[in-house]
């Protein structure tokens, strides 16, 4: 029998009548059933956060801690309860499923030291002025599929310790651990401080557009973000928007191919390209690109595409049917175009699960669609460059501007270019690590707003000053 998951609202565990089936990506059979809830539903979530918010804005700093801290707690303690039920409705290797479980637990504890601190911005014989960071209200979060955890995680932890109250939608493709995670806290939470739904995508504008929310978190598409900012400049609700990139590697001729093949190869194909960070367009210098393409194309061939559960499984499948298609659509276009392949390029949408072969393609032109799109799967496109300043100019050549990296043997000249790339975030010698203590945001249509760090919990606030006439000046 379907295991059928609950709502989180008000402190309750809550269903409704209609539900939504979750499908294995693996095998597409249906593996539980959440509630499709609408405007009833959320305006229950909306009136509990509310009520909450009243009591939740003034209470202490260190019992909003000690609330994160057990939500900490109770992911970590049903780690792995929780990372195999991940893999069985996002698809991505136990491994990995581990690794967004503990690290989401890591994240929360981690954020929760965070603190603003007022600022005094005039201590004079006249007055004293300081500056206070008082929470927006109530927010409303809206998660992805391809991290629902963390992305979750990445929206209730700055909620709550900045002193609002948050209503969460997950991804209807990504539900179920979250909606355990929401069981297994509910009892930890004061209620109404978080609240956590599921319903279709019907259910977004109508958080969008609810005026008892405050402010608007989402991670997601540029498409649906432009969309999202629309519908929330009726009421002038504040927004923070994570959304989608094109992000360039740039591998200078000075670094070792045997040493960072396969770092490259996992900064594109880890979670089966789906992440948001991950290299989509690596450009090589022209005098080690065949012995370095050649050195990612070897060890491409070494890794197991399949079922995420199953031992040996590097690369899982696609999470859902719409985004298997578009993904197809970009290898099927290569081919159509004559693009040489160095790995892969062959595929079978009428097998079982949501499966695409590790495709690599060599030297593709700067205007192929899966070189000026971004794939979001595990298609890498490898291109050779001449100059510094040519492949600069290429690499910035997006509207997208999220993150980017420089593989080079001189820190000093892969920090000289990453100054120079339009990007939020730029590794030198790694990719994708992201600290709790870092803000962490897109330039250009790659997002608004910051998430992580100081700069991203100040999202959850608004600036009050507060100005004293001191008692010894005249009036």
């Amino acid at each position: 029998m379907v295991t059928q998951y609950k709502n989180l609202i008000n402190g309750e565990m809550i269903s409704t009548t209609d539900m939504l089936d979750v499908v294995n990506p693996a095998n597409e059979e249906v593996i539980g059933q959440v509630p499709a809830c609408g405007q009833v539903e959320l305006d229950q979530a909306v009136a509990a956060a509310r009520a909450a918010f009243k009591t939740w804005k003034k209470t202490p700093l260190e019992e909003r801690r000690a609330a994160i801290m057990a939500i900490s707690g109770a992911i970590k303690e049903n780690a792995d309860e929780l990372f195999r039920l991940l893999t069985s409705e996002q698809g991505k290797p136990h491994q990995q499923a581990k690794g967004e479980i503990y690290g989401a637990a890591a994240i929360s504890a981690a954020q929760s030291t965070l603190e603003l601190e007022d600022e005094i911005n005039e201590d004079s014989d006249a007055r004293l002025s300081r500056t206070r960071r008082v929470p927006v209200g109530v927010v409303g979060g809206i998660v992805p599929w391809n991290f629902p955890v963390m992305m979750a995680i990445q929206k209730i932890v700055p909620a709550m310790l900045s002193g609002c109250t948050i209503v969460l939608k997950t991804s209807p493709f990504t539900p179920l651990t979250t909606l355990r995670i929401a069981e297994l806290i509910a009892d930890k939470v004061p209620a109404g401080v978080v609240n956590i739904i599921t319903g279709n995508d019907d259910l977004g504008p109508m958080i969008t557009s609810h005026p008892d929310i405050d402010k608007i978190t989402f991670t997601g598409s540029t498409a649906t973000g432009k969309k999202i900012m629309e519908g929330a400049s009726a009421d002038l609700k504040r927004i923070t928007l994570e959304l989608g990139g094109n992000d360039a590697s740039i591998v200078m001729p000075d670094a070792d191919p045997k040493k960072v093949a396969e770092q490259l190869f996992w900064s594109s194909f880890q979670n089966a390209g789906q992440v948001c960070i991950a290299a989509k367009r690596i450009y090589i210098h022209e005098d080690i690109y065949d012995e370095l393409s050649a050195a990612i194309a070897e060890y491409a061939s070494q890794v197991k595409v399949g079922d995420g559960a199953q031992q040996g499984t590097g690369v899982g499948p696609i999470q859902n049917k719409k985004q298997f298609d578009r993904v197809v659509e970009l290898i099927e276009d290569a081919k159509d175009n004559g693009y040489k392949f160095l790995v892969g390029g062959e595929t079978d949408p009428s097998g079982s699960g949501y499966y695409v072969p590790i495709t690599i393609l060599d030297n593709p032109p700067e205007d192929a669609r899966i070189v000026a799109e971004e794939q979001f799967g595990p298609v890498m496109p490898l291109m050779k460059f001449s100059s510094e300043e040519e492949v600069i100019e290429r690499a910035n050549n997006s509207e997208y501007g999220l993150a980017g990296a420089v593989w080079t043997a001189d820190a000093e000249k892969g920090v000289e270019i990453a100054e120079q790339l339009e990007t939020g975030t730029v590794w030198v010698n790694e990719f994708m690590h992201l600290s709790p203590f870092a803000p962490f945001g897109g330039h250009k249509q790659s997002g608004f707003g910051a998430e992580y760090g100081k700069e991203g919990l100040k999202e959850f606030t608004y600036p009050q000053v507060i100005t004293v006439k001191k008692d010894n000046v005249p009036a």
